[in-house]
């Protein structure tokens, strides 16, 4: 499993279903929009759907015995443990609220784990016309083009994306915000584009320095950009400092040179967070 030639049709297969998709999510993006409230800001669309059952139907005819856990998927059948098999974890469309609003920060993100390790990533904003590709050990692309991480190293001149998660009681907004006031302190500038998946491709791509995220939606959110930003020269990891672990709703990810500063200063603004 996981041979040179096995790699490359993974990669193939993952990216007609992540077009089929984007074209679902371009048509229905300039449309009046049916949405679902999941949670008090978490929203599901028909396009949600229709795109998870056409990248499902198309994976799973290819590769009958691999493994799934996608977003919706999940949600009806419990959240699946990881194990060594071929693991497909698509979010069909990551970005909803964006989505709904009419603002173009949407994709589809398709990642593969084999033996636990994400292996294949693919990343596509069907209204930015922008497809992120990342194959483990061959380097990753923005539309067919070589891509690498930033050359800062210092926070001051660094960038940040993070995002304010779905909840919305008191103690975690505190938490977000309280984090967030102390880390604007040390960096250049914030952004939330309101996809986790985009914000990992950012920092893949030099557009970003920094990104965290804590208490995303799932591993769908995130298999597929950690791959992205490993093979662009990267680093992703939990962010107390800790080893990136897919299944664990937590991410950081910078360029190669900011790791340990940017794990400091989230552990500063944790204790500031603790003390006020």
């Amino acid at each position: 499993m996981g041979g040179n030639d096995s790699l490359a049709e993974f990669l193939d297969t993952a990216l007609e279903a992540a077009k089929a998709a984007g074209e679902i999510i371009r048509r229905g993006f300039y449309e009046k929009k049916n949405v679902e409230h999941k949670g008090q800001v978490d929203l599901v669309t028909e396009t949600d759907k229709a795109c998870e059952d056409l990248i499902f139907s198309h994976l799973k005819q290819k590769y009958p015995d691999h493994k799934f856990i996608g977003e919706e998927t999940s949600a009806a059948i419990g959240t699946a443990e990881l194990t060594d098999d071929p693991t497909w974890m698509v979010d069909p469309l990551d970005g909803t609220t964006n989505f709904v609003h009419g603002y173009p920060f949407v994709c589809v993100s398709i990642g593969l784990t084999i033996e636990k390790v994400p292996t294949i990533g693919v990343v596509y904003n069907p209204i930015m016309n922008e497809l992120f590709t990342g194959v483990r050990g061959q380097g990753a692309f923005l539309n067919g083009h070589p891509i690498k991480a930033s050359s800062q190293t210092e926070l001051v001149t660094a960038l940040l994306a993070s995002e304010v998660g779905t909840k919305r009681d008191k103690v975690t907004v505190d938490a977000t915000t309280n984090r967030i006031n102390s880390l604007l302190f040390k960096v250049r500038s914030l952004r939330m584009s309101g996809s986790c998946a985009l914000n990992l491709c950012g920092v893949a791509c030099g557009r970003l320095d920094l990104m965290y995220e804590l208490g995303f939606g799932g591993p769908w959110d995130v298999a597929a950009g950690a791959v992205i930003v490993q093979e662009a020269g990267g680093l992703v990891f939990d962010p107390s400092g800790a080893d990136f672990d897919v299944m664990a709703q937590r991410v950081a990810a910078t360029n190669g040179h900011l790791k340990g500063l940017f794990v400091h200063a989230i552990k500063e603004a944790e204790n500031s967070t603790a003390h006020s």
